[in-house]
Parts: structure tokens; C-alpha cells; sequence
């Protein structure tokens, strides 16, 4: 056999490998995960739900759901296990405690302030705005509907 014949199959092995490879360390890394947590850990399931851990058992951890409301679920049902104070930022909305914070750059609401005007005689030369409102719009179809005598909706047509 010649080795240029052996090459795809060669190939296709390790990419075979590599690839299993990859998704055996992520199954690991995600058992790992489920065996970290300890109750009153803050989670998220698969499905995007958000809880804290009440029991681990076996197979099962009990999730509080909202207070007073407790749900089964299956270990494989953690997608992630979340440090308190991201858990507190998503599910309470507790902004983060930043020293940066204190000097945020304030951001107006429009963008009429970012542009300056050079000076007071580019705006008196400027042509006049013009008016885009709909009474404009209103008193314009009315003149051109009394031009030929008919409104909308009308035509020639018997």
C-alpha cells in the first residue's frame, strides 16, 4: 500500500481523537462543576432558570425556585454554578461595587449635546429647518384633493 492512500484514513483517526478528546475534558469540567456545589450556592439550569441550592443528593438537588418554593431536578440539569455576587447582579439586580463607578462617564439622553456649534453666526446663516410634521403633510393632501375634486379612495372608474 502506498502511504499517500493511507493519508486520508490517517487523518480522519485524529481528528476522530482530537475531537472526543475535547468533549471528554468539557464532561469532566462539568462534573467537577456539580461536585463544587454546596447548598446555598446560586445555579443556573439548563432551561435558564435560576435558583439556590437547598440539598445535594445522589443523583437530585433540591433548587429553591423562589422563597417557599422548592423543585427536584437532576444533577445534569446544572448548566452553571454562579458566584454570589453574580447571582445577586442577575437575579436580585445588585449593581457591582466599582471604584470606577464613582467616575462613570455620564451619557445625555440625545445626541444634541455631543455636537457644539463653532459660533452663533453658522446657525444665523443656516437655512431654516424644515417642518416634519404631519399637519404639513394633512393641509398638502387637502389642496391637491381640491385640485382635481376628488379625495381619497376616488377615481374615475364606473
Amino acid at each position: 500500500m502506498n502511504i499517500v492512500t493511507l493519508l486520508p484514513f490517517i487523518v480522519l483517526i485524529g481528528a476522530m481523537f482530537l475531537m472526543t478528546r475535547s468533549a471528554k475534558k468539557k464532561q469532566q469540567a462539568a462534573a467537577k462543576m456539580r461536585d463544587d456545589m454546596q447548598p446555598g450556592t446560586g445555579v443556573r439550569t439548563i432551561g435558564g432558570m435560576y435558583a439556590t441550592v437547598k440539598e445535594i443528593g445522589d443523583e437530585t438537588v433540591l433548587l429553591e425556585v423562589a422563597p417557599g418554593v422548592h423543585a427536584v431536578y437532576a444533577k445534569n440539569a446544572i448548566g452553571a454554578v454562579l458566584d454570589d455576587s453574580e447571582y445577586n447582579r442577575i437575579v436580585h439586580g445588585d449593581e457591582e461595587e466599582d471604584e470606577a463607578s464613582d467616575t462613570d462617564t455620564v451619557v445625555p439622553d440625545d445626541a444634541s449635546s455631543l455636537t457644539e456649534v463653532a459660533d452663533a453666526t453658522e446657525t444665523e446663516d443656516a437655512a431654516p429647518k424644515a417642518d416634519l410634521t404631519k399637519k404639513a403633510d394633512a393641509a398638502e393632501a387637502a389642496t391637491e384633493g381640491q385640485k382635481d375634486g376628488k379625495t381619497d379612495g376616488e377615481t374615475d372608474a364606473k
